[in-house]
């Protein structure tokens, strides 16, 4: 995940530590936003829930990636650096989904959301096939599909619970 102790910081290991908290921002917020957005859901509804899951689900992750780096023997500064700059990424990216709420409504907001987010997933995958000299458009259609299934089960989720139980 991070560089081993005595290693210069470049720029795959300055991507690493953002990767695995930006992509999961990602995915997540845009899954709360189409599921909530496509309900009767409340636009402070909506945020509280994006900002709930920005902090405690990111610190769980954060911390999650912080033990497993101890446990792979990496330097107990660097594991730490890691385990804040993963955190910062997440909630950096929760943050523009917020700010997104909380400006559009409807079916603009599920669209600029979504634009959004394929957007970052974009810069992100394409920074990360370049430094593994991967195929880009390969591991684009991969990662998109994984956001086209998170917004299909969101909806679905959506449906389902908003039939029965309101």
């Amino acid at each position: 995940m991070c560089p081993r102790a005595g290693t210069s910081m470049n720029g795959r290991a300055r991507l690493r530590r953002v990767s695995f908290g930006s992509t999961s921002a990602i995915v997540t917020s845009i899954g709360l936003v189409v599921g909530f957005a496509s309900t009767d859901t409340s636009r402070a509804t909506l945020i509280a829930s994006l900002l709930i899951v920005g902090v405690a689900d990111n610190l769980t992750d954060s911390l999650s990636v912080h033990l497993y780096q101890e446990s792979e023997g990496l330097d107990a500064h660097e594991a730490f650096v890691s385990t804040v700059t993963n955190f910062l990424a997440r909630l950096a990216i929760t943050a523009t989904f917020v700010a997104l709420v909380a400006t559009l409504t409807g079916g603009r907001l599920i669209i600029v959301a979504t634009i959004w987010g394929l957007a970052a997933l974009a810069i992100l995958t394409v920074s990360l096939a370049h430094q593994r000299h991967a195929p880009v458009s390969r591991e684009l259609v991969r990662h998109f599909a994984i956001v086209v299934a998170v917004i299909a089960l969101s909806r679905a989720i959506a449906a389902v619970v908003t039939a029965h139980i309101t």
